[in-house]
């Protein structure tokens, strides 16, 4: 790991403060966030308590000496950290390249929202990352119920949505199950579809396809976070020299 990447978890986690609910998110930045954290814990002596939000994460949590607890059993959270797999400069995000969307958003939607100044939700990424417009770099996730695979595909395509089934990362052919014991489709947007669609209802695209998924019977969840964080930290792509950006509300008001 680089020390700009080591730069990048540290600034993430620098956030925590002793006595902390701490939500641990999933994937390689999450993973960097969960070591650094565990590194100040040791060094600083910070009594936490940390869930995860995924299986994977909170394993690697446990054997860093993290306090990892489930998460039914508290009823909040006082600061999440994750990483996203595209993010636009208004920090609307796309998730779920590790499957692992549906509880990384019950994490962000039990913590109180912050500022850029005091944030309380911190989503890192690199700045291969951020884009001009969602399911630029990879196809939009939707966890569903197995039983109702045809159903949501069929109500997919409805809104402009070509699902295609992810597949376990083996030679099985299986689909992959999630930790919720369900399945995804990963989606590429017809914008000729939803464009049209989205301008009749005098709405931004990604809210078009937004709303009708949160109704849509059968989907659990989905990878499209538009509100959820308070700050995203971008770091520069890979061989790039550069600092560390703040994406946050306060910090592009002032721009």
């Amino acid at each position: 790991m680089s020390e700009q990447r080591d730069r990048l978890a540290e600034m993430a986690v620098g956030y925590v403060r002793d006595g902390m609910v701490v939500g641990l998110g999933t994937g390689r930045a999450a993973s960097r966030g969960i070591r650094a954290l565990a590194a100040r814990v040791q060094r600083e002596g910070l009594k936490l308590t940390c869930v995860s939000s995924s299986v994977a994460s909170a394993q690697l949590g446990s054997s860093l000496g993290l306090k990892v607890v489930d998460f039914a059993s508290v009823d909040r959270v006082d600061f999440v950290f994750d990483g996203a797999d595209e993010v636009t400069i208004d920090r609307a995000m796309l998730k779920g390249g590790g499957g692992a969307m549906t509880r990384e958003r019950l994490l962000a939607q039990a913590t109180e929202p912050g500022t850029s100044q005091r944030p309380n939700r911190v989503y890192m990424v690199d700045a291969s990352k951020v884009v001009d417009r969602l399911c630029t770099r990879m196809p939009l996730p939707v966890e569903f119920v197995p039983f109702a695979a045809g159903l949501v595909r069929r109500e997919l395509q409805k809104i402009g949505l070509t699902p295609i089934l992810r597949l376990a990362g083996d030679d099985s052919g299986r689909p992959m199950v999630t930790d919720n014991g369900l399945h995804i489709y990963d989606c590429r947007p017809d914008w000729s579809v939803i464009e049209p669609a989205a301008k009749a209802k005098r709405l931004l695209p990604e809210m078009a396809m937004l709303f009708p998924l949160e109704r849509m019977p059968g989907v659990v969840d989905h990878g499209l976070f538009l509100f959820e964080a308070d700050v995203v930290l971008v770091e520069p792509a890979a061989g790039q020299d550069g600092d560390i950006e703040v994406m946050g509300a306060d910090v592009d008001d002032a721009r």
